[in-house]
């Protein structure tokens, strides 16, 4: 299984409370349990190193709602190997990685006038909630650090508060605090718009990443 792969498997099932994952000669299995969400399958491999025999074989032993597969190839390409049993996210995700320091641990100044922002551990995985003037949510993040790696996780910024640098204040939050546990590499999937955040931190991408989720009915 790809190193990176392998980091953000373990980082997320942390994050997340999920089952330990299942090896599989493709990659892994973990069972999440979440409504629409049930049971996730993460191919080992990235680029051209995921063939369409894999995809195809692996898919086509799926047959209930809620499992979703997570391939680290190009959308249009995994698309090709579904069938119309799968809706495939619309938007590509991608792989990231970044080196961690506490070099650039933020201050609390940077925190916007009339905002709050709140950091606290549990269970190994850091949060941040940043609550905005009226006390509704603004922006939060989790990271957990597993060894040498650390996974960022449900980044996430309100529509009414972007562009204000909350988004930038999580990330340099959590990455100084998984720093500080040890943590030496940043790993994370990230969307379209949370790439261009991302990349002004110094996050690379590795490989692309295809999200498709198995439903019996058709998608609304």
């Amino acid at each position: 299984m790809d190193e990176t792969v392998r980091a953000w498997v373990d980082g997320w099932v942390v994050s997340r409370g999920a089952a330990p994952p299942v090896a599989e000669a493709w990659g892994c299995t973990i069972d999440v349990g979440a409504i629409g969400h049930v049971t996730r399958h993460v191919f080992g491999a990235t680029g051209d190193g995921l063939d369409e025999a894999t995809v195809r074989k692996t898919a086509g032993a799926v047959t209930g709602d809620g499992v979703w597969l997570k391939a680290f190839r190009d959308p249009a390409v995994v698309a090709r190997w579904l069938d119309d049993s799968w809706w495939i996210d619309p938007e590509p995700g991608y792989l990231m990685t970044v080196p961690l320091t506490t070099d650039d641990a933020p201050d609390v100044t940077e925190v916007p006038p009339g905002y709050r922002m709140r950091r606290w551990s549990r269970g190994g995985v850091t949060r941040v909630l940043i609550a905005a003037p009226d006390g509704s949510l603004a922006a939060r993040g989790q990271i957990a650090p597993t060894g040498a790696t650390a996974v960022a996780d449900q980044i996430e910024t309100t529509p009414e508060h972007r562009r204000r640098g909350l988004g930038r204040l999580v990330m340099r939050t959590l990455q100084d605090a998984a720093a500080r546990q040890g943590a030496r590499t940043g790993v994370l999937a990230g969307t379209p718009a949370g790439r261009r955040l991302y990349a002004s931190l110094g996050w690379q991408v590795v490989a692309p990443l295809t999200s498709a989720r198995h439903t019996t009915a058709a998608p609304s």
